[in-house]
């Protein structure tokens, strides 16, 4: 089968780092029988290209100058820097109209997959409409919580384009819930995940401070403020070290929150790392901690695939009982959840992973067959399979 994507970015080289994660999936594609092509926006006038092996087919929608709405930032967050930003918006669904039935005036495809439905939904309805395509669409729930807090008008948009699709697909139970708040439709969940390590290796961690790792962009809904609050709640003769690895908007702050409590010794801000210091890390920790919020815009963890790195590694995980965390997560079975914003919960349960081996042991096995059964690429590609033949 044929499939082509409808996204709103995709990489404008081999460097270029944007959806890493849907990028590894279409890799496995051929070994399931799929072939998969790339419908996307423009950057300041770049056009047709094969990248990573995919043929892209980009859309133009403004002049080359200011085509920019998409790549460098997300596009809600470009829309707030002009007027010219908050216009822009209407240009890329005219752009991207008469790009969709250009491209399918000349080539043939199988069945149309929408990612972020806010505005791809209008492309897929025109593949449907003009050319009876059928159309997939995938809710990641950052759209239906941007459109809840900021823009209640477009709600109709998002269930319209739920009932328009011939399926609908959620990456976590939340976001699937979120759906079908909307609209009353079947929502079949298939989370994504990223390309793990074949790891046949495992150790324990080196004598002296346990490590408390976790690994994000730190921006305000990963939580790692209430990380570094928890530290003053563990009994005193745990001695830990906390290794909080990325970066972010929230680095300064959380340095400052990280001196002001005088543990300035016990925690490393080192930033992004390269992939042999990040293994290190895993193989040192003593535990993994996503004590991911509900921020001040209403957004929260999708999922959490950074916990799936943690699993392969065998490093018990604790993360906040909210959002896709809990499709990873089962409570006591393959790692710890915790009530959010909550550094006392936080310490306790560290507490707990850190000193009682028996839990310890229970969840990292636990975790390891988890990941291994509902989280591999192939466990996802068969699933994906299903759905596009589901079209026929």
């Amino acid at each position: 089968m044929r499939i082509l994507h409808i996204v709103t970015a995709f990489p404008r080289d081999e460097k270029d780092i944007i959806t890493p994660w849907l990028i590894e999936m279409l890799r496995h594609y051929p070994a399931h029988g799929l072939e998969a092509e790339i419908f996307t926006s423009s950057y300041q006038g770049l056009g047709e290209q094969m990248v990573h092996g995919l043929p892209v087919h980009r859309f133009r929608y403004f002049f080359k100058r200011w085509e920019n709405l998409t790549h460098e930032e997300t596009t809600p967050d470009r829309m707030k820097r002009s007027l010219l930003y908050k216009i822009m918006p209407a240009f890329y669904i005219i752009g991207g109209m008469i790009g969709i039935v250009k491209l399918l005036r000349k080539s043939q495809y199988d069945a149309v997959h929408v990612h972020w439905p806010l505005p791809h939904a209008v492309f897929g309805w025109a593949a449907k409409t003009f050319f009876g395509l059928p159309v997939v669409t995938t809710f990641y729930g950052v759209e239906l919580r941007w459109v809840k807090r900021s823009m209640p008008l477009l709600k109709g948009f998002l269930a319209w384009s739920a009932r328009m699709s011939d399926k609908v697909v959620a990456i976590s139970n939340y976001t699937a819930g979120e759906v079908r708040e909307l609209a009353d439709v079947p929502v079949e969940v298939i989370p994504y995940t990223i390309s793990l390590p074949e790891n046949q290796e495992f150790s324990q961690p080196p004598a002296g401070p346990k490590i408390i790792l976790s690994v994000s962009r730190l921006v305000e809904r990963k939580g790692i403020i209430y990380l570094i609050d928890a530290l003053k709640y563990l009994p005193q003769e745990l001695e830990v070290h906390l290794a909080i690895i990325g970066d972010g908007p929230e680095r300064e702050r959380l340095k400052e929150r990280a001196l002001s409590q005088n543990l300035g010794r016990k925690i490393s801000l080192p930033g992004w790392v390269s992939e042999a210091e990040l293994e290190s890390a895993y193989r040192n920790a003593s535990v993994f901690v996503l004590p991911a919020i509900i921020d001040s815009k209403g957004d929260t963890e999708g999922l959490g695939v950074v916990i799936l790195e943690a699993m392969n590694y065998k490093v018990p995980a604790i993360g906040s009982d909210l959002g896709g965390i809990t499709d990873i997560i089962i409570d006591e079975e393959t790692g710890l959840l915790v009530p959010e914003k909550d550094p006392q919960a936080l310490a306790r349960a560290i507490t707990r992973i850190l000193t009682d081996e028996d839990l310890r042991t229970k969840v990292v096995e636990g975790a390891y067959q988890h990941l291994k059964r509902n989280f591999s690429w192939d466990n996802i590609l068969e699933k994906w399979v299903r759905i596009y033949k589901g079209l026929e």
